[in-house]
């Protein structure tokens, strides 16, 4: 869902803020949101190249595309399922099952300017065969519905970020009741 959000301001009037402007902005963010580890970060950024940032963007808008429609209760485009179907099956043929001493692990044959794109895949695979997916939800702010994990306990979180969104549609909202 992250990956997702790196459109900012997805649905605002004036346009979205991309917040992936290079590989290096993909890079940044897969380290980040802890993706890749330091040492893959290492060696992915030797073999940086800008398709990679292009396929990237690609996956998420079929991600968004997915979960959006999810949200809205319609059916997801054919054309962004079977980008994501295609970014998955890319990223399984590149794993591989390896021993460790706390047991068995996926891991990548190697770490080249895709890996961000196949660790995103996978990522992306695992939230939508898990029971997490039921607690996605977007904000209710109408200019940013972000994607996030409605982890509150009675699961009625609204926004994104009740300092941002939060305040300001409250405030929206206040100011509304006021002049009527």
């Amino acid at each position: 869902m992250d990956l997702v959000n790196t459109l900012d301001w997805r649905f605002r009037e004036d346009g979205p803020e991309e917040l992936l402007q290079s590989y290096d902005d993909l890079l940044r963010f897969s380290e980040e949101s802890g993706v890749l580890t330091a040492k893959q970060m290492r060696q992915v950024r030797r073999a940086a190249g800008p398709r990679a940032l292009r396929r990237c963007i690609d996956l998420r808008e079929a991600i968004a595309e997915v979960l959006y429609a999810r949200l809205d209760g319609r059916d997801p485009r054919a054309a962004s399922l079977h980008t994501l179907e295609r970014s998955i099956q890319a990223a399984r043929l590149q794993q591989q099952l390896i021993q460790t001493k706390a047991g068995f692990q996926w891991n990548w044959k190697d770490d080249r300017a895709d890996l961000p794109l196949w660790a995103l895949s996978m990522n992306a695979c695992d939230l939508l065969l898990s029971e997490a997916v039921e607690r996605v939800r977007a904000c209710d702010n109408p200019e940013c519905r972000w994607l996030f994990l409605d982890t509150s306990k009675n699961h009625s979180r609204r926004w994104c970020d009740m300092k941002l969104c939060g305040n300001r549609m409250k405030a929206r909202r206040f100011k509304a009741q006021r002049k009527n």
